[in-house]
């Protein structure tokens, strides 16, 4: 068993892949927003841009400078299969070099649109 990146507990191919991959659809912002954590992990660009809502989403988007190492989930409000919006707060660990180690908190927002959720934007601490 190849354990999910997002830190779920459970196997890659029972958690994140299938919306990476595109056969299924991530019913909450949450399990988007861990499908999103995946597909950085896996520099899977092609994913990020399909999840980013199209107003705020990048022309570019480079997603080899940093090696994602592990993913904290703080909270939620809102974000789940009956909602329109949401949001997520976590903290993802990561490093850019061979001793240079950091993390990130974020609060994203999210949006359902035509039954998809859509990463919006996010506010970093």
């Amino acid at each position: 068993m190849v354990a999910c990146p997002c830190g779920s507990g459970q196997s890659y191919g029972d958690c994140c892949r299938p919306f990476v991959k595109g056969e299924l659809e991530p019913p909450t912002a949450e399990s988007l927003m861990r499908s999103r954590y995946t597909a950085y992990v896996r520099r899977d660009a092609g994913y990020l841009h399909r999840t980013w809502h199209p107003t705020t989403v990048p022309t570019t988007l480079d997603v080899e400078a940093v090696e994602w190492r592990g993913l904290e989930v703080l909270g939620s409000t809102r974000g789940g299969a009956d909602d329109d919006e949401g949001t997520v707060t976590f903290v993802a660990h990561h490093s850019t070099g061979v001793i240079s180690t950091g993390q990130m908190r974020e609060t994203s927002r999210f949006v359902k649109q035509d039954g998809r959720w859509l990463y919006v934007d996010g506010d970093v601490d």
